[in-house]
């Protein structure tokens, strides 16, 4: 109910900001696009200031109508090119003319980022820094299927597999474990842990169009778990009309010799978008759909990877509001059945051992922008997204280990930027509230012949209120941001009342970027952060095996946990006789303090039972620290490399009870990517990529109790494409491999009675894939 009031008083706050603020609509401005006096199709144009803007044609021919009178700045932005400002003094009525010549430019820098100060600029100029993985390189040059497959392209990011049966997956950034990142979708903090358990694997990468990365403390901005840093999903925007449709035929584990045989995985995607002729509305659709098979990497009957079949749905549009208001609005639903285990025929009680469920999602967003004064602006913004899952964690055909579980989080939220010259403001106030209830169904009991009544595992409540502001000043090549975000938390436990916890935290953040030139910019920068004691995305997963079941929950008395990080990089972009070519370097120092970590008992719950539960609980300081290192080089427009490294440590102050171990598990000390896209023809494209990971400890937490050392993998792709023009689309047809070398673990645990953690290294084996990809954009 609470959340429901809050919902119908932010959509009454979002329709009394959408009053239109009048100006005086006069001229039209039209102009072509061009570089070395080819044209260049589908750039960005729009009037800085307003929401007016609209996207060149084929021929690069634009045209901005009712724009108002005055001194106007036009921007224009194409991918692949510098972008460029011009002013126009607009009269009162008639046409202007005006024409942009781009640089033809590859360099990292001058993409716009939104993430590192909640304002788009310039990557170079943002106060922290933003990598940014692109829709190209997600799908033309890796055939990332899924968000997971992706975010291995981004240094000091690691995606790894969690669970042999279910596939529950998480996001490593930094070293620092799944919970101490944020997730965002469009700037929302709506992801919550329940998606977080196999959200990164269900959201297709069809429906993105860039995702930016914030390695290092966020919660002055973002506000719980971003310790490791922020991950921002921003969905594709409608900009001109459009569609592409494409099927992919893929098989899962091919050449693994006498063991297993190669599982099908079948995909296919759909876009579309249209945009008025004035360009004041607009809307883009998407739809993907997933058939995978179980694939068993060691012939004993149980799945390594799941079956899953996923079936997602959304779109994405806007209408302005006067020249200087737009109202943008996205909804997705995502269907997945996913199933691990064996015996995939019958019922999951009728199995030896099942891991997985039906998942039905709904997330949407509402947000609107006014711009007031020259550059001021104010956004107001609601988002939601329900989760309800029905799962099966058990194995022995046990009756009781069906489960359901609702989730509701919403997020409710302004903030306005004023700008004074060299300085500006950005100020705002956030409430993010979640009810989460988890159930073990109730059954029949055969032995004692009596019904087993529903009972709760979780009924959570949990709100967040944030109030933040950052200055940001600029005093000649300086560039100083002071960053602060209060928040005030309560985490209610209706099944456990005595858990209930509260408690608010002041979070600053501090950022100085120094540009020695337009290429070269050092920043140094310190933040804070925390994770309030709640419900996590691994709480919300059972391993679980025919012998053993463990779940998570809470130590009494849990507290917050808190951190420190501080950053210092240079960051150096250039483009020279042709050539465009980087390098970054950026060190990391990141102090835990009551960090969680989590005991598991050597005794089942009941003596003689099967369930074991896993406290979490306070375990002092950890520190983790390291460098990132990455470059890149595009000698011309046809061949582009990138690649980058992470080095570092991870150390708890003191050992863990099971193994005396101070290092963390399942981080290796070093990882790194690398990929190479080189169009020889127009046509023709050869794209090489390559995923490593070092050497880890990873404990088998079965019977003999054991903590192994991982070997290195390395994780090498290849794709080839070629696109064949036709009139007014183009068909492109592609294949290639993934895991070439089937770098793939080799020492899985057999049988009902297996460690299903005891899983690590590359996502999955060789994988070839053919595919097909049809549109007007191509």
């Amino acid at each position: 109910m609470i959340l429901k009031k809050q919902l119908r008083n932010a959509l009454a706050v979002l329709a009394l900001c959408s009053v239109p603020v009048q100006g005086t609509l006069a001229d039209t401005v039209t102009g072509k696009v061009t570089s070395k006096g080819a044209a260049v199709p589908y750039a960005n144009v729009m009037v800085k200031g307003t929401t007016i803007g609209a996207a060149a044609d084929e021929n690069g021919m634009f045209t901005l109508s009712g724009v108002p009178a005055g001194s106007k700045i036009i921007e224009v932005r194409a991918m692949g090119y510098g972008s460029l400002k011009k002013t126009v003094d607009v009269g009162a009525s008639g046409t202007i003319e005006v024409d942009f010549n781009l640089a033809s430019s590859a360099v990292r820098g001058s993409e716009m980022v939104v993430t590192g100060s909640r304002d788009e600029v310039p990557r170079k100029e943002s106060p922290v820094i933003v990598s940014t993985v692109t829709a190209e390189e997600l799908t033309d040059i890796t055939q990332s299927t899924v968000v997971s497959e992706g975010l291995n392209l981004a240094t000091g990011l690691r995606v790894e597999n969690d669970c042999q049966n279910c596939g529950f997956n998480q996001l490593r950034m930094n070293g620092l474990e799944g919970p101490y990142s944020q997730i965002l979708i469009n700037g929302r903090a709506v992801f919550s842990a329940v998606a977080g358990v196999y959200g990164l694997e269900m959201i297709p990468t069809n429906m993105i169009e860039r995702i930016e990365v914030v390695r290092g403390g966020g919660s002055a901005l973002y506000g719980s778990n971003a310790i490791g840093g922020t991950v921002n999903l921003i969905l594709k925007d409608p900009v001109q009309n459009s569609y592409d449709f494409s099927a992919t035929s893929s098989w899962v584990g091919v050449g693994e010799g006498e063991f297993g045989d190669a599982a099908n995985d079948y995909t296919a995607t759909v876009n579309a978008s249209v945009v008025s002729d004035d360009n004041r509305m607009g809307m883009t659709v998407f739809g993907f759909y997933r058939d995978r098979e179980p694939f068993d990497a060691n012939d004993d009957g149980f799945s390594e990877l799941a079956k899953i079949k996923n079936t997602t749905l959304g779109l994405r549009a806007f209408k302005r509001i006067g020249d200087r208001g737009k109202l943008t609005a996205d909804l997705f639903t995502i269907n997945e059945e996913r199933r691990g285990g064996n015996r995939f025929d019958e019922l999951p009680h009728e199995s030896d051992v099942t891991e997985g469920g039906e998942h039905q999602i709904v997330s949407g967003a509402l947000t609107y922008d006014q711009y007031f004064r020259d550059f001021d602006k104010l956004s107001v913004y609601v988002a939601a997204q329900d989760v309800l899952r029905d799962m099966y964690y058990g194995g022995g055909q046990a009756l009781d280990a069906y489960g359901r579980t609702d989730d509701l989080s919403l997020q409710l939220g302004a903030q306005y930027k004023a700008v004074f010259g060299s300085s500006q403001v950005i100020a705002g106030v956030e409430n993010n509230s979640e009810t989460l209830v988890d159930e073990k169904l109730g059954y029949y009991d055969i032995d004692d012949a009596v019904h087993v009544p529903t009972a709760k595992l979780a009924d959570q409540e949990s709100t967040i209120t944030g109030v933040f502001g950052e200055y940001q000043y600029i005093w000649n090549n300086l560039k100083a941001t002071l960053g602060l975000r209060w928040d005030t938390y309560e985490v209610t436990n209706n099944v456990y009342p005595d858990a209930d916890v509260d408690g608010d935290i002041l979070l600053p953040r501090v950022t100085l970027l120094y540009s020695f030139s337009n290429d070269l910019q050092a920043r140094l920068s310190y933040a804070e952060g925390y994770r309030a004691p709640q419900i996590f995305d691994e709480d919300l997963h059972v391993n679980s095996s025919a012998s053993m079941q463990i779940r998570h929950e809470n130590a009494s008395g849990l507290k917050e946990e808190t951190s420190s990080t501080y950053t210092a990089s240079l960051d150096y972009n250039t483009r020279k006789h042709g050539v465009s070519y980087g390098f970054l370097a950026e060190g990391f120092y990141t102090e835990l303090r009551d960090a969680f970590r989590v005991d598991i008992p050597e005794e089942p719950d009941v003596p003689g039972g099967y369930v074991y539960t896993a406290t979490r609980y306070n375990a002092g300081d950890a520190t983790v620290q390291g460098v990132n290192l990455e470059a890149h080089v595009a000698p011309s427009d046809r061949f582009a490399f990138r690649g980058g490294v992470t080095i570092q440590t991870s150390e708890y102050d003191e050992p863990d009870s099971d193994f005396g171990e101070e290092r963390f598990f399942r981080s290796p000390d070093t990882y790194g990517f690398v990929t190479m896209d080189w169009k020889p023809t127009s046509r023709l494209g050869i794209s090489l990529t390559g995923s490593y990971t070092g050497e880890m400890l990873v404990p088998h937490e079965m019977e003999p109790m054991a903590l192994n050392k991982s070997d290195a993998f390395f994780d090498a792709g290849l794709k080839l494409r070629y696109t064949v023009p036709m009139d007014d689309s183009g068909v492109q047809l592609y294949g290639g491999v993934k895991n070439i070398f089937n770098s793939y673990q080799d020492d899985f645990d057999t049988g009902e009675d297996r460690d299903p953690g005891y899983v690590y290294g590359p996502l999955s084996p060789r994988t070839f894939y053919v595919g097909m990809k049809f549109g007007n954009l191509l």
